[in-house]
């Protein structure tokens, strides 16, 4: 007979040095906590220095411009995702906003101007001077998501500073109604606490990364926040960036990412492993024109792949503005082609 592996042999050791029975489980409890406590810290520090408060002026309707005390305030979080100072946050935390001030962790303030706001995704820009580089955070990617793993929001909620809470990704690829009303795609569900005043700081993974936009709660739940995702914002910014607002091809539905079986694949000849499953549709929108209904599950559009709700944003961009598009869907054991034409998506 072999000799046992080494490990089994520290573990006997370690029980039997052991003051109590309970105290090989005890000791692993303690170590596992510690770890996820260096973890949360290590990646708290990456970001801490480069998430701002950000304090709103807005003009009551009706004031003229020139009255002082004709303003309401509004609070939130944003986050520097550049050294040369430009900030993401929520659009609905600066859209008509007459002043913008922006609060470093440092306790540095400045004026900041609104470079441009989607408010179809929540997403602002904001840019603020500074003679020296600031710290910025990294971005990571929400397309490498998983749920289960860890997310840790960062924020000021109730103007309490620097505030971080802790959870898990609970969902992927959500769909969320704004308060304006519009539809806000590939939203993370988490369980990580927020309140009013996280609005526009960063959900960052184990790493330090940010994975999305803290960006709304649901009255009356018990822990279920949304970020939007930051593949969303990544292209948000550069369209932004590009045009000073985002330009979108709209066929009005409302969609979940849906994982397709293997047999699915195969049968439908597909490479892709999920598609976005309609689950409503604007009356009398392109999509209802164009025969698409709930239940179907969209897989391409002009022969691209479509395989989650950020996917589908991405390809009906402005270049299929007002031009017919194919859109493949799979519908029981059917696989259609339909024909839309999208138009420009309201401001």
């Amino acid at each position: 007979m072999g000799s046992r592996p080494r490990v089994i042999d520290d573990l006997s050791r370690a029980a039997s040095d052991a003051p109590g029975p309970h105290s090989l489980n005890t000791i692993s409890d303690d170590a596992l906590l510690d770890a996820y406590s260096r973890t949360v810290i290590g990646a708290l520090e990456r970001v801490q220095q480069a998430v701002a408060f950000i304090a709103v002026e807005r003009r009551l309707p009706g004031e003229p411009s020139g009255r002082r005390g004709g303003t309401r305030g509004g609070t939130g979080s944003g986050f520097l995702f550049t050294p040369d100072g430009y900030l993401l946050t929520n659009s609905h935390v600066v859209h008509g906003a007459t002043h913008i001030q922006v609060t470093l962790a440092d306790g540095a303030k400045f004026d900041a101007d609104l470079v441009g706001d989607d408010p179809g995704s929540d997403l602002a820009v904001l840019r603020i001077g500074s003679p020296e580089p600031l710290p910025h955070v990294e971005l990571g990617e929400s397309s490498k998501l998983r749920v289960g793993q860890i997310a840790i929001a960062v924020g000021n909620p109730l103007g309490l500073a620097q505030t971080v809470t802790t959870g898990v990704v609970s969902a992927l690829g959500r769909s969320l109604r704004s308060t304006s009303g519009r539809m806000i795609y590939d939203v993370i569900q988490t369980d990580a606490a927020l309140n009013p005043g996280n609005s526009g700081g960063p959900l960052i993974n184990s790493a330090g990364q940010v994975i999305g936009v803290n960006t709304a709660i649901i009255p009356g739940a018990q822990a279920i926040c949304f970020a939007t995702a930051i593949d969303t914002a990544k292209w948000v910014i550069m369209q932004i960036f590009a045009h000073g607002r985002v330009r979108r091809a709209y066929i009005g539905v409302a969609g979940t990412t849906r994982p397709l079986s293997r047999r699915t694949q195969r049968y439908f000849g597909l490479s892709s492993e999920s598609g976005v499953q309609v689950m409503e549709i604007v009356k009398g929108s392109p999509a209802a024109l164009g025969g698409l209904r709930t239940d179907d599950t969209i897989v391409a559009i002009d022969a691209l792949t479509v395989q989650d709700v950020d996917g589908l944003q991405r390809t009906l961009d402005a270049s299929r503005i007002d031009k017919p598009v194919s859109v493949t869907v799979l519908r029981g054991a059917q696989r259609l082609e339909l024909t839309l034409t999208p138009v420009e998506q309201a401001s």
